[in-house]
């Protein structure tokens, strides 16, 4: 399936819910456009691509998605300058990682052009709820689901993908404490982990709601095996400054290849900021704390940005971290967001511009 913007059809919506909305109080993913984009596949063939009012869909009980969970989903950002223009942030790997979590989870690919020129139409429509004021932005969230029929354990034979708009505010507000989880695991080798498959986030609200019992925010995954290594912060990828190294773990088949992730690397690299890409011990980052040498823990994701933990719990003990002048995590956050908002040069060409 090959089109441009030109061929998608609108249908627009009546009257805007845009005057409505107060742009200074915007929960997060709580308020909505005025229209999505929608696509269906079926036949063998992606088809009937669409942009139409936001609204609920019908879906019959015996849809796939319901049953077998086949739900593959990305997360997004738009962007508006001072001068009122519009940006995505490397639109392009959401586009790239949303069709390897469908191959992992036997859902067709997008053909090319389908994501980028479906999200282009939408946001010519809705592109006055990009929000202009600072620190929010317009939170795109693209998705597929199963909506094919049958009670029986195999994929389905029809899905539809949409993209949806929120516009809101800051995602996190402060720091957060974290607890070192040994008792659950987020994902396994083999696994699904390193797709955004929506069952993989279903099975961590439990464990959070444990730790949220007990004074946390979130969850420090720890790998399956051994609970052993730190792998990923909540919904987010994690950083450990230890000295002046930067560390994170390695992207697997437990791990999300996170898109700030990457590019907090990139910019570590340009800066010559030391990195280390590798296994991290949950031991020595206790030790490095007990010893003084962890200066900075911080989870990295599209949402948050970048969201520094002030503390964390492991076996009953709370280790509290330091608040350095130097912060790595105030300084990534400082360099992406003003990326994204056109407020310096962007070197890496990560900066798309909205016409």
């Amino acid at each position: 399936m090959s089109i441009t913007i030109n061929e998608i059809p609108v249908k627009r919506v009546d009257k805007s819910r845009l005057p409505e909305v107060d742009f200074d109080n915007l929960a997060f993913g709580s308020v909505f456009t005025d229209h999505m984009f929608r696509c269906t596949y079926r036949e063998g063939r992606w088809q009937q691509a669409e942009v139409v009012p936001y609204g609920p869909l019908t879906l019959d009980p015996a849809s796939k998605i319901f049953h077998y969970g086949q739900s593959v989903f990305e997360g997004m950002k738009a962007y508006r300058d001072s001068d009122g223009k519009a940006w995505l942030f490397r639109p392009e790997e959401n586009q790239r990682r949303l069709n390897i979590s469908a191959s992992r989870m036997a859902i067709p690919e997008l053909p090319d052009g389908l994501f980028m020129e479906g999200l282009k139409a939408l946001l010519e429509v809705d592109r006055d709820w990009i929000p202009g004021q600072s620190g929010s932005s317009l939170y795109i969230r693209p998705f597929i689901f199963a909506s094919g029929t049958g009670f029986h354990a195999s994929p389905a034979d029809a899905f539809t993908f949409i993209i949806a708009c929120a516009p809101s505010g800051s995602y996190f507000s402060g720091k957060v404490s974290v607890k070192i989880e040994e008792a659950y695991s987020r994902a396994a080798d083999g696994g699904t982990g390193f797709a955004k498959a929506g069952g993989n986030y279903a099975g961590q609200f439990y464990p959070t709601q444990l730790a949220a019992r007990d004074g946390f925010q979130q969850v420090i995954w720890t790998d399956d095996h051994r609970h052993e290594y730190i792998e990923e912060a909540g919904a987010m990828n994690i950083f450990v400054r230890i000295g002046d190294t930067l560390m994170t773990a390695p992207t697997s088949d437990r791990i999300l290849d996170g898109i700030t992730r990457k590019s907090i690397l990139q910019l570590a690299e340009s800066e010559n900021i030391p990195v280390e890409v590798r296994k991290i011990r949950v031991a020595e980052v206790v030790e490095a704390s007990k010893n003084g040498s962890l200066r900075e823990m911080f989870g990295a994701g599209t949402a948050a940005v970048v969201s520094p933990i002030s503390s964390f719990g492991y076996r009953d003990e709370l280790f509290e971290l330091p608040e350095p002048e130097d912060s790595y995590a105030a300084h990534f956050k400082k360099r992406i967001t003003d990326i994204q908002y056109n407020r310096a040069e962007d070197p890496f060409g990560w900066r798309y511009p909205l016409g």
